[in-house]
């Protein structure tokens, strides 16, 4: 990536602050899952877990797990494979280039909030093949399929990624499981969202040295889309959260062995604003390149996303329109590929406007 070209400069009041300016955040909760993997029917140590996820989502909307009951060797068996297909020559990741009309595989043009990450990525989604919209255009009802595009030189990717997503969804369902007892819903009230068709994808992050990381961001500010990010970084760190007490950037310190949980828009919208989705970012540094794997849990292309119908009340009426989770998608990927005159979508454009005189 060589110099750092104007694509990727970010405006001067998005542009990171330098070392030793940033807080490191002790203050996110670590909370221990064994409980929930051991001793499952231990109520009491249950509702304990529930106590302390509700706490962490409504102050935080972040958090990080340990005793997460995902295998360590599999997530070291796809870092490896990982670090092998992003040493390859350009013109190699390139034979797996995704496209407009599929967003799966290699990339490195990506943009967020219309400037470019200092990043690539390769993609895959964990149901082969995915479904979804054909179009963003709300008016198109046709179907496609994006398919996962494999590197026929490195087979062990292929194989890491499938069991390694495979590991992760089970712990998604048992996070998922634990946000709705928070919010005093059935343990599976969003598993309905989540079958065969569901729209979940990993992604492998690699994060090269920057000679400007004053200038550039890894990723810059954003907020999740989906319900639940799922984030296994390595020990160069770089992820900041802006802390909602005071909007102040936070940096998060990788701990060995621990997931990062950020509750997404979809959790936003589902529990009526009960939670946040936060906003985040990810920094560069100059002399190390930094390797971090995401899995986005995101439900059936046609679900209708509105506030669960148990969590509004006429105290606290419903706060967002409905609208379709993959029309949405895909018009929240358009902006991948291209710089937009316009802001890109965001579930505030569906937010319903108080009423004063109430």
């Amino acid at each position: 990536m060589g110099e750092v070209s104007p694509a990727f400069i970010q405006d001067i009041e998005h542009r990171p602050k330098v070392v030793g300016a940033i807080a490191e955040a002790e203050g996110i909760p670590l909370i221990d899952l064994s409980a929930l993997i051991n001793s499952p029917d231990d109520h009491q140590a249950i509702e304990s877990l529930v106590a302390e996820v509700r706490s962490a989502s409504k102050e935080w909307g972040f958090f990080q797990v340990i005793n997460h009951g995902v295998p360590l060797e599999k997530l070291r068996r796809l870092e490896e494979a990982a670090r092998k297909f992003f040493g390859q020559p350009l013109e190699e990741k390139r034979k797996v280039r995704r496209d407009e009309l599929s967003t799966l595989g290699y990339y490195d043009t990506e943009h967020t909030k219309n400037v470019r990450d200092w990043k690539e990525v390769f993609d895959f989604t964990f149901h082969d093949p995915t479904l979804i919209p054909a179009s963003y255009r709300p008016d198109d009802e046709e179907v496609t399929q994006w398919s996962n595009k494999w590197p026929e030189n490195l087979p062990e990717l292929r194989e890491a990624c499938e069991e390694y997503a495979k590991a992760v969804e089970e712990l998604a369902f048992r996070l998922m499981e634990l946000i709705a007892l928070s919010l005093g819903l059935p343990a599976d009230r969003f598993r309905g969202f989540f079958n065969d068709h569901q729209t979940t994808f990993t992604r492998l992050n690699r994060y090269p040295p920057c000679p400007a990381p004053h200038l550039a961001l890894g990723v810059g500010r954003h907020k999740d889309s989906g319900a639940l990010t799922i984030l296994a970084q390595d020990d160069v760190g770089g992820l900041e959260v802006r802390r909602k007490s005071d909007g102040e950037w936070i940096r998060v310190k990788p701990i060995p062995n621990a997931y990062i949980i950020n509750i997404g828009d979809l959790i936003q919208v589902w529990s009526n604003e009960t939670y946040e989705s936060v906003e985040h970012r990810v920094m560069v540094n100059s002399e190390k390149e930094r390797f971090s794997i995401p899995f986005f849990f995101t439900p059936a292309h046609y679900t209708m996303v509105e506030p669960l119908e148990e969590l509004v009340t006429k105290q606290n009426p419903t706060k967002y329109r409905a609208y379709n989770w993959g029309k949405f998608m895909v018009t929240r990927k358009r902006s991948n590929f291209m710089k937009l005159n316009v802001e890109n979508i965001q579930i505030h454009h569906f937010r319903i406007p108080e009423n004063k005189n109430n």
